[in-house]
């Protein structure tokens, strides 16, 4: 499978590199930053390309079997998250290849006991007006994805913490905040890279979202 990863030296990019890597897969990484490109794996299988993911052209798009979005932005450019989903859903429209995966936040999913959405509870932290447009951008980027229907398209949310780490097993969902047995609720970048993989290799989601989370 050729897959194409946009923001491949970030943290969820570059686990997702690794994985494909090492099931066989032909990779082309994408990064603003050509010193960070150079520290990813020296294998014959993967290229690297220091290129703005809103200057791939359809061509660019359909040269791969997958495009994965792991972009990552400031939080005062947050909206580019959603600008990003537009961009390769325009490229892309009425075909079914390549498939499109987003890696989407956990702020869309859904907790409690009244079943509000997870942002709101991101949004009483005392810090979180630093960094609240980002789950707030990721959930209007959900919003948008959920009117496409003629696109190939997948989300992935992780759970509250999304942190550095290795695979380990994955509890899966759908829209709601998931927990473990311990009631901690997070995914390491290795869990959502291995759980990625798993879809690309034995699709099971189309035009949806789901969520993973560390168990």
């Amino acid at each position: 499978m050729k897959i194409m990863i946009i923001g491949a030296t970030g943290m969820a990019g570059s686990e997702i590199v690794t994985e494909a890597l090492k099931r066989g897969h032909e990779v082309t990484a994408l990064a603003r930053s050509e010193e960070k490109l150079a520290k990813l794996s020296s294998s014959p299988a993967l290229t690297t390309s220091v290129k703005d993911a809103f200057d791939l052209t359809a061509a660019d798009l359909q040269a791969v079997d997958v495009v994965v979005d792991a972009f990552a932005t400031a939080p005062d450019l947050a909206y580019l998250h959603v600008d990003l989903a537009a961009h390769l859903v325009h490229l892309l429209r009425g075909t079914s290849a390549p498939r499109l995966v987003f890696i989407l936040g956990a702020g869309s999913l859904h907790t409690g006991d009244d079943n509000h959405l997870f942002v709101n509870d991101i949004a009483k932290d005392p810090n979180a007006a630093g960094f609240i447009a980002i789950p707030q951008n990721q959930l209007k980027e959900l919003n948008f994805l959920n009117d496409v229907d003629n696109v190939n398209w997948v989300g992935v949310s992780p759970a509250a913490n999304f942190h550095p780490g290795a695979a380990v097993p994955a509890i899966l969902g759908n829209d709601n905040l998931l927990f473990n047995d311990q009631q901690a609720s997070g995914t390491s970048a290795g869990t959502m890279a291995v759980t990625i993989l798993d879809e690309l290799e034995t699709p099971k989601h189309h035009q949806a979202r789901f969520t993973v989370a560390d168990r």
